[in-house]
């Protein structure tokens, strides 16, 4: 059996099957990994099923590092060569749609009805991978602009905050607020991105609420943009501005809160500059 470094031919056949699989997972067709596997055979280098299969891992902590969807049946497996990760780039470059797509069972009318969005802790360092793991994962997004892809999906980003909408208004009613759920307001929706928050609510107490969303496809630790507005306004409203980081959007929405000051949860990194002449 070969035991060399995968070819950039291989890395392409077995990405291009792996989305094949995720596509049929995501949709909730039924499909075969051990067919996949025998499929590939003839097609590879005279690799086993084994070194197909972990390779397949490799994918899943590759797309986890790009802030997307993997196979939740095949673990993501680390210490993986750039060149899959090009391979992966490469498929996603060639499918454009796959980035803009958005969850087949998010509802499109009645989304006042909608649950409420499981929301729990956010990232801390006590719950961080290890750390040659998280290394790996974050020069991945650093490297492919990962946050600055979320920010540019506007379709992915509106679809989010409808869904905090909702989620606000489903808080509020199962508190016995429908007076405030009334009252809740998507302030972006309506005034634009100029606010420094995308919804205006209440907490059950009455106390108002502004909602920063931010919205990835990615696990809990993909990095996200905010604009300098944004951390104005997070530091002039203390008390009532916070970030909803939503998460695993296209599965099943996570999400979890920060408040101010943001740079007690995340490392702060300028990532453009304004130049103006003297």
């Amino acid at each position: 059996m070969a035991s060399g470094p995968w070819t950039d031919k291989e890395n392409d056949l077995i990405v291009a099957d792996y989305f094949a699989m995720l596509a049929d997972d995501i949709a909730g067709r039924r499909y075969s990994k051990a067919a996949h596997r025998r499929a590939l055979l003839p097609l590879l280098n005279e690799r086993s099923e084994g070194s197909i299969e972990f390779k397949h891992q490799n994918i899943s902590a590759v797309l986890k590092g790009l802030g997307e969807d993997w196979i939740p049946g095949y673990k993501p497996a680390f210490n993986f060569q750039m060149t899959l990760v090009d391979a992966v780039v490469r498929w996603l470059d060639l499918h454009p749609d796959w980035l803009g797509r958005l969850p087949g069972t998010r509802p499109t009318t009645g989304m006042r009805e909608a649950a409420q969005i499981w929301i729990g802790p956010p990232p801390t360092l006590s719950n961080q991978p290890p750390p040659q793991e998280l290394e790996q994962m974050l020069h991945i997004a650093r490297k492919f602009d990962v946050a600055g892809r979320d920010e540019r999906n506007r379709a992915l980003g509106r679809a989010g905050e409808e869904r905090v909408l909702a989620h606000e208004h489903a808080t509020l009613k199962a508190a016995g607020r429908d007076d405030l759920a009334r009252k809740v307001r998507w302030v972006s929706e309506e005034e634009g991105d100029g606010a420094g928050h995308d919804i205006a609510s209440y907490a059950p107490d009455g106390r108002p609420r502004l909602i920063e969303v931010k919205t990835t496809n990615g696990w809990e630790r993909t990095p996200f943009h905010i604009t300098r507005n944004e951390l104005a306004v997070s530091d002039e409203r203390r008390a009532e501005w916070c970030l909803f980081r939503m998460w695993n959007f296209s599965r099943e929405p996570r999400a979890f809160e920060l408040y101010p000051p943001l740079d007690a949860h995340v490392s702060l990194t300028p990532t453009s500059f304004q130049a103006s002449f003297h």
